[in-house]
């Protein structure tokens, strides 16, 4: 079953963020605990680490705002 990649809230004013880099390529075999992608927002950028392990399946584009929430891809 597949894992969905959710973006994250980060900091209590948060409700949007952008994906500023893939870490890893999409049908990559990333380990829980893997840095995944770069997240920008409220002026801060963090690495958002894999939720599980399995093969990274990429839906959201780099460059992209999206909201809390958003599914940016899958590990399966």
């Amino acid at each position: 079953m597949a894992v969905e990649i959710l973006l994250p809230k980060i900091g209590f004013s948060m409700n949007e963020g952008q994906i500023a880099e893939w870490l890893a390529k999409d049908g990559d075999t990333v380990t829980e605990g893997q840095p995944l992608f770069s997240l920008e927002s409220d002026k801060s950028t963090n690495e958002v680490e894999a939720p599980a392990s399995g093969v990274l399946k990429i839906i959201a584009q780099v460059g992209e705002t999206y909201e809390v929430g958003t599914v940016l891809g899958t590990i399966g």
